[in-house]
């Protein structure tokens, strides 16, 4: 068990052996040797491995192991196997704490993810994509309007929202999974707030018409095109652009951004597709952003990255029912219990006031 999570630590902090034994003070041969379950390392050693790697003793002999299942990376074709490693073990360690929190709860404190009825059993074009997305936002009750926070939505209905902080975030494109029946989105922390949104719809696309679509279909395409209508409806797309435009201004894509949270760009998409504009015209605009390289960084400000804080009031309010004592809260949350009494006592945020 112990051989199992500190590779699994090691990956996650992106650490060779040679770099891990030389900060831990012993030889690479010999954390070689922990992995692999040939040798345990003592008392002493564990707590400099728990120091170096930037978890808790506790995380070494938790009983608990998970499989993520059916992982699939979005990802670049350049994306080095080390850094996916990397990915893959912080993921798999904050999946194996959420379930294990959820596990403590006599019943489950969040609903299980389940897909709206009315769905048709076919989707067979773009008609229909937009059809699904609308059917979603209504069986959520969400209206037409602007999502002020899609991973709030999301885990409000049962998907586990996992926010990884990485290093190089322009390798990674996302990642999905299930862990224990629960669906998985993975976003990366640094990412502006308009990739992680398009990010966690174009995967609710995945979880909504994966099985669903018509011959001949691309299920990726399918999925952008349901990502861009569950976060800009084509009727709030026409009563803010028009019916019929010859002309538009770079600003109005701006204000549809930071309105909707969808990128620029995929506001241009979305007012392609409610017909809005020519075909002539989209294709100049394509062009004007690849000319003015809007498509890898575009003007003005980002929008806000999302973050996830359900995690976290889960088990505070694990704490105040008595399921957990302060150990276990702090070993949840990978913070020393030093910090977690802080933390619990809102001393750092009476701090931050003083200062």
């Amino acid at each position: 068990m112990i051989g199992e999570r500190l590779l699994r630590a090691r990956k996650a902090a992106g650490l060779s052996l040679r770099a891990l034994a030389e900060q831990v003070g012993v030889s690479p041969t010999a954390i070689n040797k922990y992995e692999k379950g040939e040798l345990t390392p003592s008392s002493g050693q564990l707590l400099k491995l728990a120091k170096v790697l930037g978890v808790r003793t506790e995380y070494f002999l938790r009983p608990t192991t998970l499989q993520l299942e059916g992982v699939e990376y979005r990802k670049r074709s350049s994306t080095p196997q080390k850094f996916l490693d990397q990915i893959a073990a912080d993921v798999t360690d904050q999946a194996e704490r959420w379930i294990e929190l959820l596990g403590l709860y006599p019943q489950p404190p969040i609903p299980k993810f389940t897909l709206p009825d009315g769905l048709p059993q076919e989707v067979a074009g773009d008609a229909q994509i937009e059809a699904v997305a609308e059917l979603i936002r209504d069986k959520w009750a969400l209206g037409s309007n602007p999502i002020p926070d899609l991973i709030d939505t999301l885990e409000s209905r049962g998907v586990m929202v996992l926010v990884t902080a990485i290093e190089d975030c322009a390798k990674f494109d996302g990642l999905a999974a299930s862990a224990d029946g629960m669906p998985v989105i993975v976003v990366a922390k640094e990412w502006p707030g308009d990739r992680q949104r398009f990010t966690l719809a174009h995967e609710l696309g995945h979880l909504v018409l994966h099985g669903r679509l018509a011959a001949g279909l691309d299920e990726e395409k399918a999925c952008n095109h349901f990502a861009g209508a569950f976060l800009l409806p084509r009727q709030e797309v026409i009563k803010q652009i028009g019916q019929h435009r010859n002309a538009l201004e770079a600003r109005e894509l701006y204000m549809l951004k930071q309105e909707f949270g969808i990128s620029m760009l995929g506001a241009l998409f979305r007012i392609k597709q409610a017909g809005i504009i020519s075909e002539t015209m989209s294709k100049n605009w394509f062009m004007e952003f690849s000319k003015r390289g809007w498509r890898k960084t575009e003007p003005g400000d980002q929008y806000r990255p999302e973050d996830t804080y359900l995690f976290e009031g889960l088990v505070y309010r694990a704490l105040a029912e008595g399921y957990i004592g302060d150990s276990k809260a702090a070993e949840l949350l990978k913070i020393s219990l030093m910090r977690f009494k802080s933390d619990r006592q809102l001393e750092s945020a009476h701090a931050a006031t003083d200062q």
